[in-house]
């Protein structure tokens, strides 16, 4: 499954669970034939698995039968494995255990590569196999059936049954806090059984009470009315993927893998629903496509015409945005139907067709005349007659080759030659003018925009009136199709629109400036002048040099001789105070700036418990970096307080931290009041511009 870039915005951008690995150290062999049933004895590392192509995904096969489920946490790891997989080339193959506790020992007996099956982290299985890091947490939780017995604590359960499931870690935990007493039953259970099964036998009164792991339970809860939870058995826990001790180089690829993926997963799961349910998510997720005329990054800064509306648009509504942006155009409107973003904004030509799609386009918000484009050498064309015998390269998706073959159904005899899909308008016109192409057919807009940077190409003929663009949303949501064309009915043409018109698309000086240090999201090239440095000492410390980057735009914008009002310095702002304590100084010079920061980064990760996943504990010490531990450790406590969790930052500690600047709730914390937007927003940023940064150059 290719997952889609998803960016949320504040400021800036950034792309869910998405992207790809790149990195692959060797080129996969081709899989034997034979090999594709994963069914051969290998315990090798990473070049071992890449010799033969296959990636043997360990998974646990539930007697009860596997229907996959949206949000399954199994289901979610599988997909994520076989992500993993094609990311660097090699063939996944799921390779089923019948019983769960058997998983390991078909790891060490090189039977399966990697165990993706919702593992908690134990002492016992950490002494036997290497973990990656934290995927998720949970914890055990005593479940009961609805109108059953109710059990608020160990002592309600005297009297009843217990089914545990042998050989994991509910029977531990029943073991260790039940097991003593002989009034409570413990009935085990084969651990061959799926969380459905054991549900089932505890619907059905086979047993009075049953042990379920909080994130499964969590969604089986979704579906099933005939269980509840009861109470807490065991203390949170990480879950993650096990490998062989010795197979270091896998961990390591598993670990960056992962850390990507936390770090760059979406806010929110696909939905299509209307306008309410976006202001009750409070997020406008917004499809478009990278390039010059919509949306890009220019100097660690996002930009474009497209962008800078969507913004304004999603203020409007009391919404955070967050731009999803397509692989290729092609995707756009499969992708809006399928509820991976709320509106399309890429300066959509608003066609019949396209409206026989399912979707419907706001009113106009700019018009453009598509026209013919050719080498500076070409002659201007009279007529569309003149086209006869030349060829038109044009993506088949584009408006413009409906253009076309209406030339062709004319009677004009000009040829269609197709270019890949995520080929942008920019790139097919540079193709033109290097003589690769003969023609091509662009908005006026574009051919402007490209004309300042190019002298080599030149409009040859305009073809029929000027069309209209409009953002797009699907036919079944008009109140959202309402709110556009009231923000469209006052911002067409208005103050803010002419401004920003005028500086991507009519403003020269600006327009090559902008070209000059403009970053493709497909593209390769240094992000800023410390990247080599950031890459040294971010992998010393095992964070991915791309955040830590993100974060050092944020804190400086690059610039080494920045000092804040505080006395901070440096490229990462580390006040003098704390550059003495660890022993770094002076701060003001690049290296010494950089190992500072990251290692600082370090140790504010280290003081965050383990059990929670790489992506919070890098949310957690992001924050801490910004206002503090002590003030992180404060709203983690005021968040479960308020009935938020404490070990998720988004939408939950991060609201807590905001309250921290309100008296009623700082004078009942230790550390006191906080501004809470700032790190509320700085967390946001860096996550936002990091997810920019992991599309745009490779690992």
């Amino acid at each position: 499954m290719k997952l889609q870039t998803v960016v949320p915005v504040l400021l800036l951008l950034v792309l869910g669970l998405a992207g790809c690995e790149r990195e692959a150290a060797t080129t996969p062999a081709e899989p034997d034939p034979a090999d594709l049933d994963g069914d051969y004895v290998e315990t090798g590392d990473l070049d071992a698995i890449n010799q033969r192509g296959i990636l043997r995904i360990l998974v646990h096969r539930e007697a009860s039968g596997y229907l996959p489920r949206e949000g399954y946490p199994a289901d979610i790891e599988r997909r994520l494995a076989e992500d993993f997989a094609r990311d660097r080339g090699l063939e996944p193959v799921l390779v089923a255990v019948d019983d769960f506790g058997e998983l390991i020992n078909a790891l060490l007996e090189g039977r399966g590569d990697v165990v993706a099956a919702n593992m908690t982290v134990t002492a016992s299985r950490a002494e036997q196999v290497a973990f990656s890091v934290g995927l998720d947490s949970t914890r055990e939780m005593l479940v009961g059936r609805r109108g059953g017995p109710v059990a608020g604590g160990i002592d309600d359960l005297r009297g009843h049954s217990v089914g545990v499931l042998r050989h994991t870690t509910f029977w531990d935990v029943a073991q260790a806090r039940l097991a003593d007493d002989e009034a409570i039953e413990i009935v085990p259970l084969s651990s061959t059984l799926g969380s459905d099964a054991v549900l089932d036998g505890l619907a059905a009164g086979d047993y009075d009470f049953t042990i379920q792991d909080s994130n499964v339970l969590d969604m089986v809860q979704t579906y099933r009315r005939d269980v509840e939870s009861q109470f807490a058995l065991g203390e949170r826990r990480p879950l993650a993927w096990a490998v062989r001790q010795d197979n270091p180089e896998l961990l390591a690829a598993l670990n960056r893998f992962l850390t990507r993926e936390r770090l760059t997963r979406a806010d929110v799961e696909d939905h299509t629903d209307d306008l309410d349910g976006i202001r009750e998510r409070r997020v406008l997720r917004v499809l478009t496509r990278n390039n010059a005329t919509t949306y890009y990054l220019y100097r660690g800064s996002l930009v474009g015409f497209e962008y800078e509306m969507a913004q304004r648009f999603a203020a409007q509504l009391g919404v955070r945005l967050q731009m999803v942006v397509a692989d290729d155009h092609a995707q756009l409107m499969p992708m809006l139907r399928d509820g991976q973003g709320d509106m399309i904004a890429a300066f959509f030509t608003h066609t019949e067709a396209r409206e026989r799609q399912g979707v419907r386009f706001s009113r106009p918000y700019h018009y453009a005349t598509e026209t013919v484009v050719g080498q500076r050498r070409d002659a201007v064309l009279a007529s569309p007659e003149d086209l006869a015998g030349r060829t038109l390269h044009l993506r088949e998706v584009s408006s413009y080759w409906e253009t076309a073959e209406a030339l062709q159904e004319a009677g004009i005899d000009v040829e269609l030659a197709a270019v890949p899909p995520d080929m942008e308008t920019e790139q097919i016109i540079a193709r033109v003018g290097e003589g690769e192409f003969d023609l091509t057919i662009a908005d006026s807009h574009i051919l402007e925009s490209e004309m300042t940077v190019r002298d080599d190409i030149h409009g040859l003929l305009a073809l029929g009136e000027p069309v209209a663009h409009g953002w797009v949303v699907r036919e079944d949501n008009p109140e959202l199709l309402a709110a556009i064309n009231s923000f469209w009915d006052e911002e067409y043409r208005g103050l803010h629109y002419n401004i920003l018109y005028r500086r991507y698309f009519q403003n020269e000086t600006r327009m090559r400036a902008q070209r000059a240090g403009r970053i493709e999201l497909t593209g390769e090239g240094q992000l800023s002048d410390w990247d080599e440095l950031t890459r040294r000492y971010a992998e010393e410390y095992d964070f991915d040099w791309r955040l830590i980057l993100s974060q050092m735009y944020q804190e400086s914008r690059f610039d080494p001789e920045a000092v804040s009002w505080m006395g901070a310095m440096g490229l990462m702002q580390i006040m003098p105070r704390t550059a003495e304590e660890i022993g770094l100084q002076p701060v003001t010079e690049p290296e010494i700036g950089i190992h500072a920061g990251v290692h600082y980064m370090n140790w504010l990760r280290e003081r965050f418990p383990d059990h929670l996943p790489v992506d919070e504990r890098t949310w957690f010490s992001l924050a801490a970096y910004n206002a503090g531990i002590g003030h992180v450790r404060d709203a983690r406590r005021l968040a479960a307080m308020q009935g938020l969790d404490p070990d998720r930052w988004f939408g939950n500690v991060e609201e807590a931290i905001l309250l921290l600047s309100d008296p009623q709730y700082h004078r009942e914390v230790r550390h006191g009041f906080v501004r809470g937007r700032e790190p509320y927003n700085y967390v946001r940023h860096i996550r936002d511009r990091y997810r920019v940064y992991t599309e745009l150059v490779e690992e």
